[in-house]
């Protein structure tokens, strides 16, 4: 199960680090380290120069992936009006363990079921109950958010090519998996519900969060550039409509 618990495991030496890339990138070492003593590590987290100066030359191979992952999730997530750090938490862990090979298409780590697309998701539901059922429907939130989020390009290739579903599928798909999560009684038990309900509602803009991200880092020059743009428009468009 994905958890928003990549925060919580910094302690020491991922302050250490921040502290000495800041510092190399022009912040008063002195002010970081009163920060660190006084505020915790959240003040250098946050930190305008954060992720530029852990993603900017050599800095990035002395970074662990799960203090670089929700630094720079944290600043796209800021930079696309989303505040919530617990919504930074739980993409960080998100993408940390999607990482892992097959990982996606499973519901826990462990599990041998493999749901290849949402359809087979929403399929599987009626069908069963109890945590089983409590774990599809996050799955179902989280696999729209990885794919949506991570491989817009993608999305866009196979809607020309094959006629496949667009982002506003998958954001709907995505808000029902989420929202569906946070009224299972197994989300309450855990205290979970409050965090799916804030996905539920903050689904686009961590879309464009993490297509922001992706865009950057991980697939700066694939896809159309005609598709990508278009994209970027249409949601800097909507957020400016919305905030209005």
């Amino acid at each position: 199960m994905i958890l928003p618990d990549v925060r919580s495991s910094f302690g020491r030496p991922e302050g250490a680090i921040l502290v000495h890339l800041l510092a190399r990138a022009g912040v008063d070492e002195a002010e970081c380290e009163h920060w660190l003593a006084d505020r915790g590590i959240d003040p250098l987290l946050d930190h305008p120069s954060a992720a530029h100066a852990l993603s900017e030359g050599d800095g990035i191979s002395q970074v662990p992936l799960p203090l670089l992952s929700y630094v720079l999730l944290r600043r796209s997530l800021l930079d696309a009006g989303v505040e919530s750090r617990l919504l930074a938490d739980y993409l960080a862990s998100l993408f940390v363990h999607f990482g892992a090979p097959q990982r996606p298409y499973r519901i826990a780590e462990h599990d041998d079921q493999e749901f290849r697309y949402l359809v087979d998701i929403i399929e599987r539901l009626p069908e069963v109950d109890g945590r089983r059922a409590f774990l599809l429907r996050a799955h179902l939130g989280n696999l729209s958010l990885w794919l949506s989020g991570l491989f817009p390009d993608w999305i866009a290739t196979r809607v020309h090519r094959k006629g496949g579903p667009g982002l506003d599928y998958y954001e709907e798909m995505g808000q029902t998996g989420f929202s569906l999560a946070a009224d299972d009684p197994f989300a309450r038990r855990q205290e979970l519900d409050g965090l799916f309900r804030e996905a539920a509602r903050a689904f686009k803009p961590m879309r464009r969060a993490l297509n922001g991200f992706s865009d950057r880092f991980l697939t700066p020059t694939t896809g159309s550039p005609v598709d990508r743009v278009l994209r970027q428009a249409r949601d800097s468009f909507e957020a400016g409509w919305l905030n209005a």
